[in-house]
């Protein structure tokens, strides 16, 4: 989740496909990733928008296991918009502690308008892991996600829901992870 323009859909372009992608918005994906050898089933769902609908968006915070919160380098109220998202999410959840990972993106242009300093002790006060990003150049994407999957182990477990299709689970015996 993150403010419009942040590089949330690019971020996940390169995950997914390995490519940048600058004008789709995505949804549902369910890549399989191994993280520190043990595999997880991913759903990824993008708020693309939602925050717009309040009704949605709830509901999107209400389900999913780990959120990725976006704010670009260059935008100082993509940044600031981030303690909104993150008490939206918290009341939503009805808890103090939910897997969670500020990520700056776009770390690789030049005009930074929101230092790591900055960002770091924003980290450390909602206490959580803090990720520099780049969409474009594929800096720390597949590490920002396994470390919101480690965010979302650390919790404790809760009742299994439905699964993809066994097609899309193929039998593996996965974890599924819903992250943000």
């Amino acid at each position: 989740m993150g403010s419009c323009g942040v590089g949330k859909s690019a971020l996940i372009g390169q995950l997914v496909k390995s490519c940048t992608v600058t004008d789709l918005t995505i949804k549902d994906l369910y890549p399989q990733v191994v993280v520190d050898g043990e595999p997880c089933q991913l759903e990824i769902l993008e708020t693309a928008g939602s925050e717009q609908n309040p009704n949605q968006f709830l509901e999107f915070l209400r389900c999913g296991d780990g959120f990725l919160c976006v704010y670009a380098v260059d935008d100082i109220k993509s940044f600031v918009t981030v303690n909104i998202f993150r008490d939206q999410l918290l009341r939503a959840k009805n808890t103090d502690r939910v897997p969670f990972v500020l990520v700056s993106n776009k770390i690789d242009i030049a005009n930074w308008l929101v230092t790591p300093m900055l960002a770091e002790e924003t980290a450390k006060n909602f206490r959580v892991p803090f990720v520099e990003t780049s969409a474009k150049t594929c800096q720390n994407v597949e590490y920002v996600f396994h470390e919101l999957i480690r965010e979302i182990r650390k919790m404790p477990a809760k009742e299994p829901r439905n699964l993809p299709s066994a097609e899309q689970n193929q039998g593996c015996g996965f974890k599924y992870c819903t992250i943000m």
